[in-house]
C-alpha cells in the first residue's frame, strides 16, 4: 500500500522548488539592473569630476599659463584633490598656435569617457 503522506510531502517539495525558481527568475533581473545602474552612476560621477577638473584647469591655461608649455602634446599634471576620485587615466595638453586643448582620457572603457576642452588664444 502507498503512503499518502509520502505523496503529499513530494508535492510539497515540488511546489517549493517551483516557487523558488519563480523567485530566482524574478529577482535575478532586478539584481542585474541594480548592478548596471550602480556602474552607470559611478561612470557619470567620474565624468562630472573630470569635467570639473578640466574646466578649472582650462580657465588657468586660458588666462596665460599655456605660455609655460612649448607647442606640441604634453602630459599634464593636475593639482586638484578631486583627481583622486578619478579612475586611472591621463590628462594631455596640446598647445598649437592660437589654440590650446586639454583632454582627459581614462585608461579603461566605461569609466566616464573622455573629456576635452579647447580654447582659442588671442
Amino acid at each position: 500500500m502507498v503512503n499518502p503522506k509520502r505523496y503529499q510531502s513530494g508535492f510539497l517539495m515540488v511546489e517549493l522548488l517551483v516557487a523558488l525558481a519563480l523567485v530566482v527568475a524574478v529577482l535575478l533581473p532586478f539584481a542585474y539592473s541594480f548592478a548596471a545602474e550602480r556602474r552607470l552612476a559611478l561612470a557619470s560621477y567620474q565624468r562630472a569630476v573630470a569635467m570639473e577638473i578640466v574646466d578649472g584647469e582650462m580657465e588657468v591655461l586660458a588666462a596665460g599659463e599655456w605660455r609655460a608649455f612649448p607647442p606640441g602634446t604634453h602630459d599634464y599634471h593636475v593639482q586638484a584633490g578631486a583627481a583622486t576620485n578619478l579612475p586611472p587615466g591621463r590628462f594631455m595638453l596640446t598647445v598649437q598656435p592660437g589654440k590650446v586643448r586639454l583632454h582627459w582620457q581614462p585608461d579603461r572603457k566605461d569609466h566616464g569617457g573622455p573629456v576635452t576642452r579647447e580654447a582659442i588664444l588671442k
